[in-house]
C-alpha cells in the first residue's frame, strides 16, 4: 500500500457516520489503515486542502463538487455518503408567521446555509412547483445554528434547515415545516460523498482501495442498524444522545452510483448551476467488487 495513515476531513454532521463506525469497528485497521479524522468548514473549502496534501482525503458536498469540476479543480469522487430522506431538509418558519405556502415566500428572506448552493438549489425546485422562480425570494447565507434567532430576530422570514436544527428549532422555537425540499425533482437526491484530487488518486490506487472497502462496509451497517448511527453521532458532533435518537435521517448508501449522481448535475445544469452537462462517470474511481 503507498500511504497508510491518512488524514480525512469532515463536517461534525450526521452524513460522514460512516467515518467513525468504520473507525471503532476496526473496518480501517482490518485494511491496514490508520485514519486521522480532521473537521473542516465546508466541502468547497476542503478543496484546496486535498490539493495542497494538507488532506488526504475530504468529504464534499455533491453540488459544490461539480461547479468546482465546471471550474477545471481536478477531483474524484471515490465513495457515496448521504442521500436526502423525506424530512431531512426542510423550510421553517416560526410557528405564528402569515407564510402558509411556498406561494407566500415570494418578496420573502430565506436563509440558506451557502449562497448558489444544494440549499438555495433545494428552495428553488419548490419554488418553481408553487409558480415562483429564485428572484421572487432574497436568499441570505447563514450558518445553521444561528437560522432560528435569526428568522425569530426579523432578519429573514424563513430558513432551510436540516437535522439536528429541525428538530431543535421545533422543540426549543416552536417552528414549523413550511415544506419538505427534498421531493418532487429532489426526493432521494444524492447529498455528499468523498473526494480526492486526480493527483492522490494516480498515485495512491491500493489506499484508496482500501478506504473503499472499509467505508462500504461502514455504510452498510449504518443502512441496516440505526443504533451504530446513534452511538457514534455524540462523539464528533454536537448531537446529544437523545436528541441522536429522534432526528430525521437520510440515508447511507454503500455503493458508488454514476446514475444517481447523475441526477444531481442534470438538476443543477436545468437551473443555471452549470453551464455545460457533466459527465459524471468521468470523475468517479469505481470501487474494486467486493
Amino acid at each position: 500500500m503507498e500511504k497508510t495513515t491518512i488524514k480525512v476531513g469532515h463536517l461534525p454532521i450526521p452524513d460522514p457516520v460512516g467515518l467513525y463506525i468504520a473507525q471503532t469497528k476496526g473496518f480501517f485497521k482490518e485494511e491496514g489503515l490508520t485514519v486521522e479524522p480532521e473537521i473542516i468548514t465546508g466541502g468547497a473549502a476542503a478543496i484546496p486542502q486535498i490539493e495542497n496534501g494538507s488532506l488526504d482525503i475530504a468529504m464534499t458536498n455533491y453540488v459544490s463538487t461539480f461547479v468546482a469540476v465546471e471550474q477545471g479543480k481536478k477531483i474524484k469522487l471515490i465513495a457515496d455518503m448521504y442521500q436526502a430522506a423525506p424530512n431531512t431538509f426542510n423550510i421553517m418558519v416560526p410557528k405564528d408567521s402569515p407564510i402558509k405556502t411556498v406561494a407566500d415566500l415570494k418578496g420573502k428572506t430565506v436563509l440558506v446555509n451557502n449562497l448558489n448552493n444544494i440549499g438555495q438549489l433545494a428552495v428553488t425546485t419548490q419554488l418553481k412547483v408553487a409558480g415562483l422562480t429564485a428572484e421572487d425570494v432574497k436568499f441570505v447565507e447563514k450558518p445553521f445554528p444561528d437560522m432560528g434567532n435569526a428568522v425569530n430576530s426579523g432578519q429573514a422570514d424563513a430558513c432551510w434547515i436540516t437535522e439536528p436544527f429541525i428538530t431543535a428549532n421545533q422543540s426549543q422555537l416552536g417552528f414549523r415545516k413550511l415544506a419538505d425540499t427534498m421531493t418532487g425533482q429532489m426526493a432521494d437526491f444524492p447529498i455528499a460523498g468523498w473526494m480526492v484530487s486526480d493527483e492522490w488518486a494516480a498515485k495512491h490506487p491500493k489506499t484508496l482501495a482500501a478506504f473503499q472497502r472499509a467505508i462500504q462496509k461502514a455504510q452498510a451497517l449504518a443502512s441496516s442498524d440505526r443504533k451504530e448511527i446513534e452511538t457514534q453521532l455524540p462523539t464528533y458532533t454536537a448531537i446529544k444522545a437523545d436528541v441522536a435518537s429522534v432526528i430525521t435521517l437520510g440515508v447511507y448508501p454503500s455503493e458508488l452510483s454514476a446514475n444517481r449522481l447523475q441526477k444531481v448535475a442534470d438538476v443543477m445544469l436545468e437551473y443555471g448551476y452549470l453551464k455545460n452537462a457533466i459527465d459524471v462517470n468521468s470523475i468517479i474511481v469505481t470501487p474494486p467488487s467486493q
